[in-house]
């Protein structure tokens, strides 16, 4: 079946040159942005109750843009100056070039893995006499944990923010040729907002092992997955069964 219409359960791209855009262009197709969940960050009262010293701490570990949002933000509201001899070890380069946004980059000591956890852990390693504090959300992978215990470092875990489910109501009756995910938590909000969703003829993208093990475990169906080695972005995925199943 030809698709025409795609649901990315993300926020829509501030960027003019988004490859969701090229790929809407040149695969005619209408492409929504509607984020499944938002996140909302804890106050500087919560994040103490939690026991955390900022002063403590000679390293951070980011993995994701909120990461370094909330982390910023509560330092700011506990009128904690974050001194410039921390470290900042970033999950990724869309990471780490976000960091800028609150550092000069240049003059700060900046770690940077390729793209998940286990390409930061080795830089990580690197560093043990650090004290490593990791803000996070309530849903942290939990691979994450596993492999700061089995590197031996000295680490603490703090919440900033939780992941919430966003309200879809306004979806009930709008038909979408393939919904994109991104995380197991689109998948609960998929199924909080519409407990009897039945997937039919709609497709499911997917990116990440434990989005497909979601997908799977709902009793659905993945049709398209990213990462792989041909196609390590979700635009890439989309474009080559776009290609496939539009042709003429």
């Amino acid at each position: 079946m030809k698709v025409k219409t795609i649901l990315v359960s993300q926020p829509e791209p501030k960027v003019e040159n988004s490859p969701y855009f090229d790929l809407q262009d040149s695969q005619k197709v209408k492409i929504d942005f509607r984020p499944f969940i938002h996140v909302e960050g804890l106050t500087a009262k919560q994040v103490r109750l939690q026991k955390v010293d900022f002063s403590s701490y000679s390293a951070i570990i980011l993995t994701s843009r909120n990461a370094v949002d909330h982390f910023f933000r509560v330092a700011e509201e506990m009128r904690f100056k974050v001194p410039d001899s921390m470290k900042y070890f970033c999950q990724s380069e869309a990471v780490a070039f976000y960091l800028q946004k609150y550092v000069v980059y240049r003059k700060r000591k900046i770690y940077v893995g390729k793209r998940n956890f286990q390409d930061l852990a080795p830089l990580i390693k690197k560093y043990k006499e650090e004290k490593f504090l990791l803000p996070s959300s309530d849903k942290l992978k939990p691979i994450v944990p596993t492999m700061l215990d089995e590197l031996g470092v000295k680490w603490k875990q703090a919440v900033f923010y939780n992941t919430v489910i966003s309200d879809l109501s306004d979806l009930a009756n709008v038909y979408y040729d393939i919904l994109v995910f991104f995380s197991p938590s689109g998948i609960d909000s998929l199924f909080h907002n519409f407990p009897d969703f039945k997937q039919n003829d709609t497709r499911i993208a997917v990116f990440g092992n434990t989005t497909v093990k979601a997908v799977e475990n709902k009793g659905l169906r993945v049709d398209i997955s990213a990462p792989t080695t041909e196609m390590p972005s979700m635009t890439m995925a989309l474009e080559k069964y776009l290609k496939n199943v539009n042709k003429k």
